[in-house]
């Protein structure tokens, strides 16, 4: 079974800018491309799992954030590195799916498709949606503290809260190497 770093998108790898609608304000928090290639040589599958309501609100379109996403893509191989797949819920918060985290739904076709074993892997978000999910499907919570991740720290309790994503890479190292001892469970 596959290990993997779950990341969320705005505020945890690209800056939060509010809703993304077009691709030139897309924008790499500093260290996510170095942080990325630091989980892939620890042996991780990194999938990226974000919450797009943009597409549910009529603010852009499916094709319009294929687009965004391509430029992350661009961005992140510019730096040497690359995400192993993107899952993406694009419904309105009022639409009722089984997708839109802290749901479990991308979580859970990633898994299928992956072959994950969420016990031995992470999930990284700014976002009291990111830490639930990761409590409800047996995943360790690490909160970073870019985009809300300063508001969520006082709204809910991770396993672990860093600085940012790059922290997260060093803490998940130290871990895997047992030199610190896991929290979770």
């Amino acid at each position: 079974m596959n290990r993997t770093v779950f990341i969320d998108r705005d505020g945890t790898i690209t800056k939060d800018k509010g809703y993304i609608t077009d691709v030139s304000s897309l924008e790499l928090i500093p260290g996510a491309a170095r942080a990325l290639n630091g989980f892939h040589s620890l042996g991780f599958l990194v999938i990226l799992v974000t919450n797009q309501s943009a597409v549910g609100r009529g603010y852009i379109t499916d094709d319009e954030l294929a687009k965004i996403h391509g430029r992350l893509k661009q961005l992140l191989s510019r730096e040497g590195s690359h995400l192993d797949a993107i899952y993406v819920c694009p419904h309105h918060p009022d639409d009722g799916c089984d997708c839109r985290k802290p749901k479990p739904g991308l979580i859970r076709r990633a898994c299928g498709d992956f072959d994950i074993d969420t016990a031995r892997s992470y999930i990284i978000g700014d976002q009291k949606a990111d830490v639930e999910l990761g409590r409800r499907e047996g995943i360790t919570t690490i909160l970073v503290l870019t985009g809300h991740g300063k508001k969520t720290a006082e709204e809910t309790s991770p396993d672990y809260v860093v600085d940012d994503i790059l922290e997260a890479e060093m803490l998940i190292e130290k871990i895997e190497t047992g030199e610190i001892l896991k929290n979770h469970q």
